[in-house]
């Protein structure tokens, strides 16, 4: 015969998962997890734990739980709970990478017109049109 089936069943805390904007993914440290607003049963931990939040465009969040055991005695029975709780986040916006310009590259300038003054082009041999500097030269 065994004693396991006098053994209570390990107690559990219920934790109340929330944060702004809602519908980030809470996990906490020991495991369990949902998508907020959610409340999450763990089981009692000896020490404090942490609830990560996740959520697309925005920096994610930690927030430390710290775990409160209450003995208790003739009358009432031992309880555990947690603080904060419920537990919330309040997450920032993800910064946009600034865009990577491209260097500034200077025009290169334009080649000096001669002393003489603006070059005259030749006009084209066998060309339709006369020349219209033909007699000023």
């Amino acid at each position: 015969m065994s004693w396991d089936m006098f053994k209570s069943a390990p107690p559990t805390v219920q934790v109340r998962l929330e944060s702004n904007p809602p519908g980030a993914d809470a996990t906490t440290s020991l495991g369990s997890g949902c998508k907020t607003p959610c409340s999450v049963s763990v089981p009692a931990p000896d020490a404090s734990f942490t609830v990560a939040f996740a959520l697309p465009k925005f920096q994610p969040a930690s927030v430390p739980v710290n775990v409160i055991e209450t003995p208790g005695d003739f009358t009432t029975p031992a309880s555990v709970t947690t603080d904060p709780n419920p537990v919330f986040a309040e997450l920032q916006p993800a910064t946009p990478s600034k865009p990577v310009r491209k260097p500034h590259r200077p025009k290169k300038p334009k080649p000096a017109a001669s002393a003489a003054g603006p070059a005259v082009a030749a006009p084209v041999a066998g060309s339709p049109f006369p020349d219209p500097n033909a007699g000023k030269r």
